[in-house]
């Protein structure tokens, strides 16, 4: 390891970060400096520079050929009003890095007032089914959306669970694979200071969100490659997402579970956000009428894009905003809705 990263705004992490500094053994200082100025002495001003104007030529030509579905200002609004004039809607929506920004930790990123507003206002439109799907597992989703009236699936697909009803798995599993994965992780973690195993029902999470980043970068391509030789003659597959290499079931995937729903009704629209490769399966499977939404500007199945995190929960604002007063929706605690809505 080198320096200890933290994000300013995580009040919690901050914490965790000063005071794991101050009670570092003065061994461990001496060999973290040592590192931090060997890795300067290599990455000069002239590297960082060279490398900085690269990357910023990389972004622009990603901006350039992706800006024709970003959402503007005129796709925003007609995308209100197919909402408005929609009886029958379905919305499917990922958690973690759509609905709430990541954390350092994932217990860290726990719904927030604004996200739990949001997910109970659509929930109450008749005309609406909303499903919040995530690759956490179903006790954690139990305990933070349980009681609304929404659908939830769960580790991607693994478990999932219609309003007012209860957990199911839409196929039946195997988790003997972990016996031999596990192992391996465990080895990598070792390796990797700040790096993590999540372990779920039927999926493995190797986390290296709290790395140092070029280490953790440098081990997840080495995990990955370690694992998709391994797991050759394995029913299970290999994924990429934020920081993470997650292992599950081959037949296990975002899509598959959201077809569930999207294949009982024929919903006047639709709507599908997610931000990282696991959606993916999600976008594939959308209608092509669909308004299916990737957060972030890389190559995506999405017919869109939105530019961050951050402009997720206005836009479905400006969905709810429709609805205000609309006949047939279900009683609940009444908001400023209109005062919600970002300008712009």
């Amino acid at each position: 390891g080198e320096a200890i990263i933290v994000n300013p705004n995580d009040q919690d992490a901050v914490i965790e970060a000063i005071e794991a500094a101050l009670a570092m053994p003065e061994k461990e200082q001496v060999e973290r400096n040592r590192t931090m100025q060997k890795r300067l002495m290599r990455y000069d001003i002239e590297h960082w520079v060279g490398d900085f104007l690269t990357r910023l030529g990389d972004a622009r030509a990603v901006q350039v050929a992706r800006s024709e579905q970003i959402i503007t200002p005129a796709i925003r609004d007609q995308l209100t009003d197919d909402y408005a004039s929609g009886k029958s809607r379905l919305l499917l929506l990922d958690y973690d890095g759509t609905l709430v920004p990541f954390a350092a930790k994932p217990g860290m990123a726990v719904p927030t007032r604004a996200t739990r507003d949001v997910l109970e206002e659509l929930s109450r439109a008749a005309s609406n089914e909303v499903v919040v799907i995530s690759g956490r597992d179903r006790h954690t989703l139990e305990a933070w959306f349980g009681a609304m009236d929404i659908g939830i699936i769960a580790e991607h697909g693994v478990w999932i669970k219609e309003r007012g009803g209860e957990w199911e798995m839409p196929e039946a599993l195997s988790d003997e694979w972990k016996g031999e994965i596990y192992p391996i992780l465990e080895l990598y973690t070792d390796r990797t200071p700040g790096a993590f195993i999540e372990e779920k029902d039927y999926s493995l999470v190797w986390h290296y969100r709290r790395t140092e980043p070029t280490l953790g970068a440098q081990r997840a391509k080495d995990l990955k490659d370690d694992l998709l030789h391994l797991t050759s003659n394995l029913d299970v597959s290999v994924m990429e997402g934020s920081r993470i290499i997650e292992i599950k079931n081959t037949v296990i995937n975002k899509g598959r579970a959201a077809l569930n729903w999207i294949s009982k009704n024929t919903w006047d629209f639709t709507l599908a956000i997610g931000d990282d490769r696991t959606d993916e399966d999600l976008f594939a499977v959308m209608p092509q009428q669909a308004y299916s939404i990737k957060v972030g500007l890389t190559p995506s199945k999405a017919r869109f894009n939105l530019t961050a995190q951050r402009d997720v929960i206005p836009l479905l604002w400006r969905c709810i905003a429709c609805d205000r007063g609309a006949p047939g929706r279900k009683k609940g605690r009444e908001k400023g809705i209109i005062e919600s809505v970002a300008p712009g």
